[in-house]
């Protein structure tokens, strides 16, 4: 399948959601980045000692620090929700706070993310092009522990390690096939990036149901 195919097939599984996705980033985007910046003015004393201090506390940024580990679930979720949008289910806001309901779940994706940044930011340190490498490599670690929970994060990212070889050059172009529309999201204050992004997710949804869970091996 070609990139532009993908492209038409995610927009295809967007029709008639867009509202919702519209609202789900919307959503996300709000709890992502009033959270973190609540907690910060709380520790710091107040809105107005926030607002006239020279520099953070360090309490303060340990604090929010923490926070937004505790928010990396609602990142894996979006994957998830583009992923069964695509797979023609409606677009729901609530996965994004009952993810937390699993505990273990939660500490899984965040330890994950964490296990995931660490790997690419090791192999960035040789330098930046290894780096954008491995984040191709393993950039299908999350939708795989939707389809397969019973992985742990470690056989998560080897397992997309190993299904992205000969996929990552195709999923690098799909990325810079949105650069134009990003440029013109930016024009527009940012207010684009509420349907940007649901087409990306989308598309990356698109791809991996096309290119990698196509290679799961047939039950016997």
């Amino acid at each position: 399948m070609s990139l532009s195919s993908l492209r038409r097939e995610a927009r295809k599984a967007l029709k008639g959601k867009w509202g919702s996705a519209v609202l789900l980033i919307l959503v996300y985007a709000l709890v992502t980045m009033v959270v973190p910046f609540g907690v910060e003015v709380v520790f710091s004393g107040g809105w107005e000692a926030w607002l006239y201090q020279e520099t953070v506390p360090a309490s303060a940024s340990i604090v929010s620090m923490f926070v937004s580990f505790a928010l990396i679930p609602l990142s894996v979720v979006l994957y998830w929700v583009f992923l069964d949008a695509y797979r023609n289910e409606p677009i729901r806001i609530a996965p994004l706070f009952t993810v937390y309901q699993n505990g273990k779940l939660a500490l899984k994706l965040i330890g994950t993310s964490l296990l995931f940044g660490l790997f690419v930011f090791l192999w960035s340190l040789l330098l930046i092009i290894p780096g954008i490498i491995k984040s191709l490599s393993y950039s299908q670690t999350f939708f795989l522990l939707k389809d397969h929970p019973e992985y742990s994060a470690l056989q998560a990212i080897s397992e997309s390690k190993k299904r992205m070889k000969g996929y990552k050059g195709k999923l690098f172009l799909l990325y810079l096939s949105f650069i134009g529309w990003g440029l013109l999201s930016i024009l527009t204050f940012g207010i684009g990036f509420l349907w940007l992004v649901p087409y990306i997710y989308t598309s990356l949804a698109a791809f991996y149901d096309q290119f990698i869970r196509t290679q799961e091996a047939p039950a016997e």
